[in-house]
Formats: structure tokens, sequence, C-alpha cells
């Protein structure tokens, strides 16, 4: 269930020639955005609440221990269950721990590979409505055609944790991707 927002972290990564990452938009961690506390299904707690701030196309899965980054669309990551440390941005990156109810959202281009995980880690993907899934990996051509895709990506419309009046809506606000 959603609560007041917590302070996002926010992190924004250059380009290290393989992956571009977000030129102008930061990634935003809430950690512990989800109270998932006494949850029996987390992963279903996190899905009603990105369906009801407009991101869908979800999944539930883990998340890809090679590097990659999606170029024509943002992506809400909710942790359900266990732990792992993901390197964000490419192999100059950051590594970060993150755990049950922590939401990262990862702005068009933004690099991520898992590194390490818990058994039974259990992630939650979602997008938002403007955009097309894509998958993109860490090379140079794939980088080439993933500038061009980048900036036509829109800030979404509501932040998948807190709404149209979430802290990511006033982050990307007026920012073009």
């Amino acid at each position: 269930m959603p609560m007041s927002p917590p302070e996002p972290i926010t992190l924004k990564f250059a380009d290290d020639g393989r992956i571009p990452n977000n030129p102008n938009l930061p990634l935003v961690l809430y950690r512990g955005g989800i109270d998932l506390a006494g949850s029996p299904d987390p992963e279903e707690l996190i899905e009603k609440t990105f369906a009801a701030n407009g991101w869908g196309d979800m999944w539930r899965n883990g998340i890809y221990p090679y590097p990659h980054y999606h170029s024509t669309i943002h992506e809400a990551m909710g942790i359900a269950r266990g732990r792992a440390t993901v390197r964000f941005g490419g192999d100059k990156g950051k590594k970060i721990d993150i755990a049950p109810g922590d939401v990262v959202i990862l702005p068009a281009g933004t690099g991520h590979q898992c590194i390490d995980a818990s058994p039974g880690l259990l992630v939650v993907g979602a997008y938002p409505p403007s955009g097309t899934y894509n998958l993109r990996r860490a090379t140079k051509a794939e980088r080439a055609k993933a500038l061009l895709e980048i900036p036509a990506v829109p800030p979404p419309a509501a932040d998948p944790v807190f709404g149209p009046q979430g802290p990511l809506v006033e982050l990307w606000r007026g920012i073009t991707s």
C-alpha cells in the first residue's frame, strides 16, 4: 500500500561508450517505497500499486545478469522478495543493494545488471503507457541506435508508486529525456 513518499535518492550516470544512460533524467530510488510489512503476497501488492498509477505491461522475475537497458521506454522495478546487488549505469556506474519494498525507476537508456542476488529474488517490473519495450545490450552498435531513440521517450504522467503528484513527476517535470 502506498504511504507518504520517502525522500527519493537520485543518481545520474555518464555515457560510458557502450551504455548511453540518460543524459537528462536521473534514476530514482525509493528505499521502502512500498510498505510490504505483513503482506502474504508482496508481488501482488506491488502490481496493484503500479497499476493504480497507470504503469502496466508487468512482469515477475529477477534482473538479468548481463548489462542491458531499454532505449524506448522507462522502467520501474519493485523488489517483492529477496535482495540483490545491482550495478546501475554500466561498468562505470554504481552498485546498489536493493531489498523488499524498494522501488527503482530507470529512465530510458539507464544500464542495469544484477551482480548478486539472494535465492528467491522476485522483482516486479512495469512500464508507463507511453513508449515501447525493447532490450539493448552494452555494445557500441546498440548504443548508436539508442542515442537516437532516448530523446523521443516522454516523461511519464504519473509516478509508479505515488501517482500524478509523486516525487518522480516533479523531478522529471520539464526535463526532456
